[in-house]
């Protein structure tokens, strides 16, 4: 279990300019953790929703996580308008990854629960570039730890591609999304 001491103690986590009581499952989420400035991370991008870094242990070069700020434990208990804005930023993310390091394809992943071996007990997707000579006997790369230094290149890289266009074109007004979803 990932305990983040600062937060267990104050039971307080930061997100935005907003302060908020956690629950139990809430304190023990490194995801949380790191949202909440505890743990040093090589970031990409981030606003008030989103943080986007680099996967400490990656399975190829530019393993990247797209976390939402609020914890929910799987996707099946974001409401749906969330999951819309979570995945219109994988794509765009995933377009500066797979550039950044000259991927030849790659994978998004997005696991829930034990079985399917979600490890984290918070949502997040992977943005897992792959290449034509990763996987020569079909199986997945095996995952590494990374350095610092070397995760925080390759944000660098990514985030050079992330112009402020794109960026502003996901500023999308979700708030549609939720009138249809009422409807019965």
């Amino acid at each position: 279990m990932y305990v983040c001491e600062e937060i267990f103690k104050t039971r307080y986590i930061k997100v935005g300019s907003k302060c908020n009581l956690l629950t139990m499952s809430k304190i023990s989420c490194i995801f949380c953790c790191i949202i909440a400035g505890r743990s040093p991370v090589a970031e990409i991008y981030e606003d008030p929703d989103f943080l986007v870094l680099m996967d400490k242990y990656p399975i190829n070069l530019g393993h990247t996580l797209v976390i939402p700020k609020r914890h929910y434990d799987n996707l099946l208990s974001m409401p749906p308008k969330h999951v819309g804005g979570l995945y219109y930023l994988v794509t765009i993310i995933a377009k500066a990854v797979v550039s950044a390091v000259k991927a030849d394809g790659f994978n998004v992943g997005q696991n829930n629960g034990r079985a399917a071996n979600q490890i984290v007990p918070h949502v997040h997707v992977h943005i897992i570039p792959r290449f034509n000579d990763d996987s020569p006997n079909g199986k997945w790369p095996t995952r590494h730890v990374a350095s610092y230094e070397d995760l925080l290149e390759i944000a660098y890289k990514i985030k050079g591609l992330l112009n402020s266009t794109l960026i502003d074109d996901m500023k999308f007004d979700f708030t549609t999304l939720s009138s249809r979803e009422e409807k019965p």
